[in-house]
């Protein structure tokens, strides 16, 4: 079963477990392998963030922040970072955080969802958004230096919600 909830400074050692085992790979996200725990929980939980967790029968499988886009003229639009445990990979944690995440933005009145930086190799995500209704709006060409094959393009995806 799925549960998820608001996360609290309680869960910040467990959210760093699984966002330091997530960076380690270097072909997801564009922080560095050896970005530390503060940098860290300081963008995860910085202000005007809401954050959550995804249990998994209990146990922390999965977290997710959803933020402004843009400040000001463009904070009509969510951003969101999603990261899941490999100890729950095809579990449908991240379906369900993601499904989740549109609920929870259309209620905190934005209008729709925006991720900047999806790289485009990372293809368990582009499918796992686009399921969810996301479009590619967008290639960056070059835009993320992957561990394994080097300069890689990213993709914009889009949610009007």
């Amino acid at each position: 079963m799925i549960e998820i909830r608001k996360a609290t400074e309680t869960d910040q050692g467990a959210i760093w477990e699984i966002i330091h085992r997530v960076l380690q790979g270097g072909d997801t996200y564009s922080f560095a392998p050896e970005s530390t725990r503060e940098q860290m929980m300081a963008y995860w939980f910085a202000r005007g963030k809401h954050t959550y967790l995804a249990l998994y029968d209990g146990k922390i499988a999965g977290t997710f922040a959803i933020c402004d886009n843009q400040p000001g003229l463009g904070s009509h639009v969510a951003n969101g970072a999603f990261m899941v445990s490999a100890l729950f990979a095809g579990k449908g944690i991240g379906k369900a955080m993601g499904g989740f995440s549109l609920t929870e933005a259309r209620r905190l009145g934005y209008k729709a969802m925006q991720f900047n930086f999806v790289v485009k190799t990372n293809e368990r995500a582009v499918k796992l958004w686009q399921s969810l209704g996301f479009n590619i709006v967008g290639e960056v060409p070059d835009a993320f230096n992957h561990r394994q094959l080097g300069l890689t393009n990213i993709y914009v995806m889009y949610q009007k919600l």
